[in-house]
């Protein structure tokens, strides 16, 4: 027998603006949104190196640290196939990340957290380098996912930046617990 997985939710807007870490997607440059991506894995680094235990989750439904760190680099491997598909297909639907899935399935927290760092390391510097490869002329480029939601190659980099924001926050709560 299967379960369902629950509805996916919608992408955050254009003009999203994030109560929990601030970022607004309107206000962020896409120079700004480099430089957050860019130093996101060694802040991620410097946080779950220090954690205490990164393999403890402090609530059953709250991810560890490490488990955070294999979201980070999902994100940026995923971030960069979304916009390499915005920058050569018409249109591209885009798959979902199916988060919760991937961290049981694939055993996030078993990993080995030196190797998953050096993962985001990579992921962080391939998305960067796509990000360098959209012409000026393409940030209005578009992908779908849910029935009516677009998003353009700009959001696609802001929002990378704000996941990258958000869940250095996130690490170091956990941490700090």
């Amino acid at each position: 027998m299967t379960t369902a997985l629950p509805p996916l939710p919608p992408l955050p807007a254009e003009d999203h603006v994030c109560a929990g870490c601030g970022t607004d997607y309107a206000a962020l440059t896409l120079d700004a949104a480099r430089q957050l991506i860019a130093a996101v894995p060694a802040q991620a680094r410097a946080v779950a190196l220090g954690a205490a235990d990164p393999r403890r989750r402090p609530a059953p439904a709250t991810w560890s640290v490490l488990e955070y760190a294999c979201h980070l680099r999902d994100v940026y491997a995923t971030s960069t196939i979304r916009l390499y598909r915005v920058r050569t297909e018409d249109r591209p639907a885009i798959e979902p990340m199916l988060n919760d899935l991937r961290a049981t399935r694939f055993g996030y927290n078993e990993l080995d957290l030196g190797a998953v760092l050096t993962e985001l390391d990579h992921t962080a510097a391939g998305f960067l380098a796509e990000v360098a490869r959209v012409p000026a002329t393409d940030w209005a480029r578009t992908a779908t996912r849910l029935p009516g939601e677009e998003r353009t190659a700009q959001w696609l980099v802001r929002h990378a930046a704000h996941e990258g924001t958000h869940h250095l926050a996130d690490l170091r709560d956990i941490a700090g617990r």
